[in-house]
């Protein structure tokens, strides 16, 4: 019972908070390192052993470098690179199932002990010692399921290196508000590189992100609309029908 008021209070607040954007658009958040985000964490995977850096005399190659001239490609924490976000998924599943099951169970006492005959002490004379209980059961079922997924996201976004991980890899965040009217539309996108996977245009691809968290969703008046209320949305967690 407890929990009642905690729950009203969070409803009050988050209200109080929506009806201060009545009649004005949902206000961008200030530009921030991603590493100050409250759910922010450093990244820890498993790490090859280390190994000392080798020095070519009289060499113009740096080791790591992939060209003689200086690499403007993302390298070190604060770099910037431009993820390219292309989800082009499509699924379709069909699920058929028939089940049918027929039985019969027969079960008596003819002989046993010559306790039979105390049967028709207790019950009515009409009984059958070889045919105490006899059951006859059947049952069928089918079933029928079909989905159908189709999802086409393309976006651009540029992100920040936060993290250098021993091997070399990148760890990227990076997040993108765009404002059109009354609606604002937010896209996050998270997880870590390899530095060979970078384009020459300091590009890397959506599926090339190691633990990739990509989030595009909107807030504003239309998603007001869409959005189911915040009573009817307690009401689907709680009642039980």
């Amino acid at each position: 019972m407890r929990s009642l008021p905690l729950l009203a209070l969070a409803l009050a607040l988050g209200a109080c908070e929506r009806l201060s954007e009545v009649g004005r658009p949902p206000a961008m958040a200030p530009v921030t390192s991603p590493t100050a985000a409250p759910g922010y964490q450093p990244v820890s995977m498993p790490m090859p052993a280390a190994q000392a850096p080798t020095h070519g005399g009289n060499s113009l190659w740096r080791p790591g470098s992939r060209t003689f001239l200086r690499d403007q490609r993302a390298a070190s924490v604060g770099d910037l690179i431009t993820v390219l976000v292309s989800i082009q998924d499509t699924a379709q599943l069909q699920n058929t199932t028939e089940r049918e099951r027929e039985g019969t169970d027969t079960l008596g006492l003819p002989r046993l002990l010559g306790l039979e005959s105390s049967l028709t002490r207790l019950l009515p004379n009409t009984i059958d010692p070889s045919a105490l209980v006899q059951t006859n059961g059947a049952q069928t079922s089918s079933g029928v399921g079909t989905m159908r997924r189709n999802e086409t996201v393309t976006l651009r976004l540029a992100a920040t290196v936060t993290q250098t991980l021993p091997n070399g890899n990148l760890v990227v965040a990076g997040r993108q508000q765009v404002r059109v009217n009354h609606e604002m539309r937010e896209l996050q996108v998270t997880g870590v590189i390899r530095p060979q996977d970078i384009a020459s245009d300091n590009t890397v691809k959506h599926d090339r992100l190691a633990e990739a968290r990509i989030a595009y969703g909107g807030r504003g008046t239309l998603s007001d609309v869409q959005a189911p209320r915040y009573g009817q949305q307690l009401l689907d967690i709680v009642l039980p029908f």
